[in-house]
């Protein structure tokens, strides 16, 4: 346990413990007027976050049977009034952790329903909502029986994980016969704990009818029980697979398509049980209606956190955290947008890359707002497969959502990131 020596043990402000994340979220918690206990794998704690930190357990936090011990002795010590998470690897944890120590927050069937998209869907089906075929396979036979019975195309993909990893979509026999090989391949990668949900992620596969239509998210703060719809993010999709390559706020849906869905996204968060914070719920728009495609108790990822900042001046990191202490005043209504917003993920060609260019003229643009950028010469671009292959983002504003779009697209399209072939 580390402990940060300048902070009294007792200052007379609540505490939160905040478990994982980023070095923003425990800073927000901070400026919220909270103490902080900060649970995170030992390689993503350092010197930064020393200012708005009191205590840290620096541990693989997926080890609930070693994290809650640890956690019972520092509460005894040094109480505090509630877990939170907004990564998705401490969703549970913060749920047991509040389960066991009587505090409130969601509770682990709540947690455990959105983590497992088998057990969520057997739920939505008992219950009418969003009907669509699926089930669990282990074997190329399965595949194929579920293809007998549903027909072509369908999505083979984890039934635990997030990121867009390892998910198929299954077009020809060619693909019925080997998905199941390929899926199972993946569980040769060198994957680090906080990579995956959990080491057996790749045993079993879900198979799902395909969707048609295009994605969108919904946005939702929830303050007991009653469900506020921030934003609705319009995507792009890229890579071979599913991977967003491109947000955008406020939608440019029909305000009746919109109203539709808030409708089925709030009958899915009170058939899942979800009371407090916030939720970010994936939709399909398809010939036969909106379809829920997977939903998590936390922000959205991919900037759609800034997005909401600057197209609707709501900070749903600040509601997650601050909200059950009293810190930040409840939503009576969803938010009228104040502009527009976009992200727009660089997607170099894989390789080496050799040389980089454009990013002080991008920085000095009108409409920047945010860049990112992991890679620079020496450094290897991987094939995008899932989330964490993305090598950087360009964040842009504009007047309205279709400016910012454009803005994004110009100020990405700008910044040149030359890669060469790896022998």
């Amino acid at each position: 346990m580390v402990t940060n020596d300048s902070v009294k043990a007792t200052t007379g402000r609540r505490r939160v413990l905040v478990i994982g994340g980023k070095l923003k979220h425990v800073r927000k918690a901070r400026e919220l007027g909270l103490d902080v206990v900060h649970v995170q794998f030992p390689d993503e704690y350092d010197r930064g976050h020393w200012p708005y930190v009191d205590q840290a357990l620096l541990l693989d936090y997926g080890d609930i049977d070693r994290l809650l011990p640890l956690v019972r002795v520092l509460h005894e010590a040094y109480p505090f009034q509630a877990a939170v998470s907004l990564f998705e690897l401490g969703l549970l944890p913060a749920a047991r952790i509040n389960e066991a120590l009587g505090l409130d927050g969601e509770s682990v069937a709540t947690v455990e329903l959105l983590l497992d998209k088998w057990r969520m869907r057997r739920h939505l089906a008992a219950r009418g909502i969003s009907p669509m075929a699926s089930a669990v396979g282990r074997s190329a036979q399965d595949v194929r029986d579920f293809v007998q019975a549903h027909g072509l195309p369908i999505i083979v993909k984890p039934i635990r994980e997030s990121g867009s990893l390892g998910v198929f979509r299954i077009r020809d026999q060619a693909d019925v016969d080997v998905v199941a090989e390929r899926f199972r391949s993946l569980d040769d990668g060198q994957w680090a704990a906080k990579d995956l949900f959990s080491a057996d992620s790749f045993d079993e596969f879900l198979m799902e009818e395909f969707l048609d239509g295009l994605e969108i998210s919904v946005e939702t703060l929830s303050f007991d029980g009653r469900h506020v719809v921030v934003a609705v993010t319009d995507k792009e999709i890229g890579g071979s697979g599913f991977v967003e390559i491109g947000h955008s706020q406020p939608s440019g849906y029909s305000a009746e398509t919109l109203r539709e869905v808030t409708r089925l996204v709030t009958d899915f968060l009170d058939a899942v049980g979800l009371r407090n914070g916030p939720g970010h719920t994936e939709v399909k728009l398809t010939s036969r209606g909106p379809r829920i495609v997977e939903s998590h108790n936390r922000v959205g990822g991919d900037r759609i956190n800034e997005l909401a900042e600057i197209a609707y001046g709501v900070d749903m990191e600040r509601y997650a955290l601050g909200a059950g202490f009293g810190l930040v005043e409840p939503l009576t209504a969803s938010p009228e947008p104040r502009g527009g917003a976009a992200v727009r993920f660089l997607t170099p060609e894989p390789g080496r890359v050799v040389e980089v260019t454009g990013v002080d003229a991008v920085r000095a643009d009108p409409a920047f707002v945010d860049l990112q950028l992991e890679v620079g010469p020496g450094d290897d671009v991987p094939p995008l497969t899932w989330n964490e292959d993305k090598v950087g983002h360009v964040v842009a504003r504009g007047s309205t959502a279709t400016e910012a779009i454009a803005h994004a697209r110009r100020l990405a399209a700008a910044i040149q990131v030359r890669t060469e072939a790896v022998a």
